[in-house]
């Protein structure tokens, strides 16, 4: 008991066993013990006192595009992991696209990791990619320590990043199944969206016209397909169509090794409040109407669907062409690392639904997707990674009091429930009520 040097104290602490008042004592940027509330404190112990805030296990985003090195002006390491900080984030894996070069070789990665390794103000770990032209370097790949590989069914958006076709799909997921990796997917099928009705303009009709609820669930079918057949373990990105919910479901009750994420834009916003020519609300696959968002949360509380992730996804004001408001010549993408957690928290708690289950989502399922143990639980042995949040306070976002590079958000006005008072990576407090401390992050591989 004597070599605690922290003991962080709530009313409210979220544990894998629920939430309780408790006393979390913290060793060397490890957690200790999770004791009785009232549990005395050895000489020479610091104690931090949240009174009724909540103490919950710092978030793991395994869904960001921070693009760098190579489109800074989008984004870049220090930025996204500044703003990931303040909203309560204490992990993100970074998606291999957007920075140039991509990772899609063990020397493209080494590159990102030289960019990242002092920018980071919190941990960050990365995916690879899986291009037509690269199985020969997935298994480099993964013995540079990526925590999987993620590829597209349909065109990315950007050239350096192709799609995979089904016999390259199906190629690229046996060599990863061989050396028991991950493939992530962003699972659109190409037909669909060829054949789907396509329209320039500031309609947002137009646009969701454009992006069919079939296109999802055509590859989310393919891939389930691959996957048992293969034995492989796959992962869908950003589900928006609810219609594919059925498929997953019945995938997972015959032992196929799939999981599956959401994203705050597709729980939170729906398209029947996007306003024409709002192209910050556009995204791929994009938002979708107020019936599917129920059925999603339908998906989360029933367990088909595993986790929620940001997708943030960032680029210029120029890109998002705010001056014709066009949703088919803008950049889809929204950026979201600061507001995900109360984003979520407002909806949740609105549909009665607890900060537990938040924190099941956004922190151990995340974790656990990686195979990062020692992150997404407040418990002993893990990293002493918190986020402090008083669920009950409200703010308005002001897109200027955002840390990401380019301070457009589809949040904007809104006002939301749960405020992140400071931030805790591996026991040193790196964001408190707003102000960020020099980057102490950790470049992350995987442990297995």
């Amino acid at each position: 008991m004597s070599d605690w040097d922290l003991v962080l104290r709530s009313t409210r602490v979220i544990t894998p066993e629920g939430t309780r008042a408790a006393s979390v004592a913290v060793t060397d940027g490890k957690i200790a013990a999770v004791l009785p509330y009232e549990t005395e404190l050895p000489p020479g112990a610091r104690l931090e006192d949240f009174g009724d805030d909540v103490l919950l296990p710092g978030l793991v985003d395994t869904h960001v595009h921070v693009n760098d090195p190579g489109r800074t002006e989008w984004e870049g390491f220090w930025t996204a992991t500044r703003a990931a900080a303040a909203g309560g984030i204490t992990t993100l894996l970074d998606m291999p696209l957007n920075s140039l070069p991509p990772t899609t070789t063990a020397d493209h990665l080494a590159t990102k990791q030289d960019v990242a390794r002092s920018k980071a103000h919190i941990d960050v770990g990365f995916w690879g990619g899986a291009i037509p032209s690269n199985v020969k370097d997935l298994r480099p790949l993964h013995d540079a320590g990526v925590f999987g590989f993620k590829c597209f069914l349909s065109p990315s958006g950007v050239e350096e990043f192709p799609e995979l076709d089904q016999e390259q799909l199906a190629q690229s997921m046996a060599e990863i199944t061989g050396f028991g990796g991950l493939l992530i997917v962003h699972a659109e099928d190409p037909h669909h969206l060829q054949s789907a009705p396509q329209q320039d303009g500031p309609k947002y009709a137009d646009f969701l016209a454009s992006r069919p609820r079939d296109a999802e669930n055509t590859a989310i079918e393919g891939l389930i397909a691959h996957a048992k057949r293969l034995g492989a373990r796959v992962h869908v990105l950003h589900l928006s169509s609810s219609d594919a919910l059925p498929l997953i479901a019945a995938a997972k009750g015959e032992g196929v090794k799939i999981s599956v994420e959401s994203c705050p834009h597709f729980l939170t916003l729906t398209a029947e409040e996007v306003p024409d020519g709002a192209t910050e609300f556009k995204c791929c696959p994009p938002i979708r109407e107020a019936e599917n968002q129920d059925a999603l949360w339908e998906g989360l509380t029933n367990g088909t669907i595993d986790c929620i992730v940001s997708d943030h996804s960032p680029c210029t004001p120029e890109l998002k062409r705010f001056d014709t408001g066009d949703f088919a010549a803008a950049w889809g993408g929204i950026s979201s690392l600061q507001l995900g957690l109360p984003a979520i928290w407002t909806e949740a708690r609105k549909r009665g639904l607890l900060l537990e289950d938040v924190a099941r989502w956004m922190s151990a399922a995340p974790a656990a997707l990686a195979g990062l143990s020692q992150k997404g639980a407040i418990e002993a042995g893990r990293d002493a990674d918190f986020a402090v949040l008083a669920p009950d306070e409200t703010f308005t976002v002001d897109p200027a009091e955002l840390f990401h590079r380019n301070q457009v958000t589809a949040y904007a006005g809104k006002t939301l429930h749960g405020v992140v008072k400071s931030t805790w990576l591996r026991g040193v407090r790196i964001a408190d009520h707003g102000t960020l401390t020099e980057p102490t992050g950790l470049l992350l591989e995987r442990q297995n």
